[in-house]
């Protein structure tokens, strides 16, 4: 199959025989509706006759290639990305640890005592004040517990924005920096919808829980954050998973869920809470074993909370 030439492309788009708009239905030559993507994304091509239907000229990727990973690092001349979890957004030059010459030689100890001195002063120069070292602090602390949590990279980075965001309003002043930064990291993960509940980020955190809701909502109301109510629904995979659940338990819960929650009865409830609720009642539906103990120690919550709103989801289902 030949290949139209550029002219006679442009000429077919003159004549409106190409859609010219984004997203484009089907082949003006063929109208076929099978169209293909190349795998860099410069061109879409008719499977049917080969028409090129759109193409990108411009290549934005590097002149030279690279067939592994080992290749790809020597032959990068960038550095990382700018990132938000460092206070200077990983601008700034780091002094490697081990004391070998670009050859791999092992250097003098005139030599490794001056690199002793030099990455000294440069973790020193690396932050100019106060303000820096406690932004610095703040940073560190949110990366610590976003890794005992198993929180996601990009997560990290939300949190990390809102902090700066805290700073920018001097909405710290008067107020612990580990609070602000665990509220911070709270407040990302019920925006990106990552299931962890207070009890979990109060574990890993250096403050009381009560002073971690107050932060956060006040966090939440000075920013202007728009954050939506947690749906018990997230918790369940993690729960299941946790208590070794067979997917029928997790069908019916989030059948249980579905139907109780239409009812209105997750109105001013715990997500966590009724959640495992939600669980144990499907266990017993599925005939597994499972304790309200074992369910309240996964979902840290009160036995006494599980046969609440247990009770609470059986009535509503009239199954009893």
């Amino acid at each position: 199959m030949i290949r139209p030439t550029r002219r006679q492309k442009r000429d077919n788009e003159m004549e409106g025989k190409t859609d010219e708009h984004e997203g484009v239905q089907g082949c003006p030559e063929c109208d076929a509706k099978t169209l293909l993507t190349s795998a860099d994304g410069n061109e879409i091509v008719c499977e049917d006759c080969g028409l090129i239907i759109e193409e990108e000229p411009v290549d934005r990727g590097p002149e030279w290639r690279a067939f592994n990973h080992q290749e790809r690092q020597n032959k990068s001349r960038v550095g990382a990305p700018i990132t938000q979890t460092m206070h200077d957004k990983g601008l700034t030059t780091n002094i490697d640890w081990k004391d070998r010459d670009a050859s791999g030689r092992s250097l003098s100890a005139e030599k490794r005592s001056q690199m002793h001195r030099l990455r000294k002063w440069q973790e020193r120069i690396r932050t100019k004040d106060a303000g820096e070292r406690n932004l610095k602090f703040a940073l560190s602390e949110i990366d610590r517990m976003a890794s005992a949590l198993g929180i996601p990279r990009s997560v990290r980075e939300v949190a990390c924005v809102i902090y700066r965001r805290a700073l920018g309003k001097d909405l710290i002043q008067g107020r612990s920096i580990e609070g602000i930064a665990t509220s911070c990291l709270y407040a990302a993960c019920r925006s990106e919808n990552i299931p962890r509940s207070l009890e979990e980020v109060a574990d890993v955190s250096r403050v009381a829980r009560t002073e971690i809701g107050r932060t956060y909502i006040y966090i939440g109301r000075e920013l202007g954050l728009e954050i939506q109510p947690v749906d018990p629904k997230q918790y369940v995979p993690r729960f299941c998973s946790a208590l070794g659940s067979s997917d029928a338990v997790k069908a019916k819960t989030n059948e249980i869920l579905d139907i109780t929650t239409s009812q209105g009865l997750l109105s001013g409830k715990s997500p966590t809470g009724y959640a495992a609720a939600a669980i144990y009642a499907a266990s017993l539906l599925c005939d597994e074993q499972q304790t309200q103990r074992e369910i309240a120690a996964v979902a840290q919550v009160t036995e006494v909370t599980i046969r609440n709103r247990y009770q609470e989801q059986i009535d509503a289902l009239d199954l009893y």
